[in-house]
């Protein structure tokens, strides 16, 4: 019986980057739940609260937060706190898995040293970190809402669709962020101080109302406003978020998230060159 032809690979007939990608993050799915447990417990294995901290981390940073400005904002944002946390807890998701991404570029090389592995599932495996952070950073959330007497709107069945939105538009920044730490070492520092000149120009410790209008462009231009308010609409406030505040948090999220992979996808041979 004669032997099966072997296949061949042909370099020249390859799928698109970005559908190739796609495929070996699928084919190596697993990998990514791995990941994602080995770097939870390595964040926490020396905590002396361990996953606690996860929780009590927000209401501490609400804590110094409520003392420093509800004083100065008191008259304009009614019950502080919720506020605040409502706003804070997915800003702090957003900026921890994109730095986190960021920060895994070491790793990744070194992995990819000894055994093929897809560059994209380290990213999402931050992402998947980042949403059991969130997760859990919700307990407080629902805690000072039953302390403070805040209503449980009904609303908050959105919530879902918001994390959605922010875990789409967080992946596109974190390929982007990813991709360029690997080019360049001074990136992720780089990307910190942004982060937080970032956070002070977005609503979170104060009310896009007292920004002058002649201002306004300025937070218009912010994509994270409209991620904040399809969060806040909900929970702080009760009610569903408009459609023209919907519309542009889903193409923002949409658009940056595919011009994210597609810029990745696109460097991905790149990497091992520059490892």
């Amino acid at each position: 019986m004669a032997p099966e032809p072997l296949a061949l690979y042909d370099s020249a007939n390859r799928p698109p980057r970005v559908l190739e990608e796609a495929r070996a993050l699928w084919t190596y799915r697993g990998l990514v739940v791995e990941l994602a447990i080995r770097d939870i417990k390595v964040r926490y294995k020396r905590s002396v609260l361990g996953i606690f901290w996860t929780m009590l981390a927000p209401l501490l940073n609400m804590v110094v937060l409520t003392l420093v400005f509800s004083t100065l904002l008191q008259r304009q944002i009614e019950n502080y706190p919720v506020y605040f946390l409502t706003g804070s807890l997915f800003w702090g998701f957003f900026a921890q898995t994109t730095s986190f991404a960021g920060s895994q570029t070491a790793g990744s090389n070194e992995t990819a040293r000894r055994i093929y592995v897809p560059r994209s599932v380290f990213v999402a495996a931050a992402a998947a970190v980042g949403l059991v952070n969130v997760g859990l950073s919700l307990v407080p959330l629902l805690l000072l809402l039953v302390v403070t007497g805040f209503p449980l709107h009904a609303t908050w069945i959105f919530v879902p669709v918001s994390l959605c939105l922010v875990l789409l538009f967080t992946s596109g920044v974190a390929l982007f962020v990813f991709t360029l730490a690997s080019r360049f070492s001074d990136v992720r520092e780089t990307y910190l101080v942004f982060l937080q000149l970032w956070f002070f120009l977005t609503p979170i410790i104060y009310h896009p109302s007292i920004i002058p209008a002649r201002y306004r462009m300025a937070l218009w231009a912010n994509p994270m406003y409209y991620l904040i308010q399809t969060i806040r609409k909900p929970v702080y406030d009760g009610a569903m978020p408009g459609a023209m505040l919907l519309a542009a948090a889903t193409a923002i999220s949409a658009a940056v998230f595919v011009a994210g992979w597609v810029y990745f996808a696109r460097n991905a041979d790149r990497f091992a060159f520059e490892s």
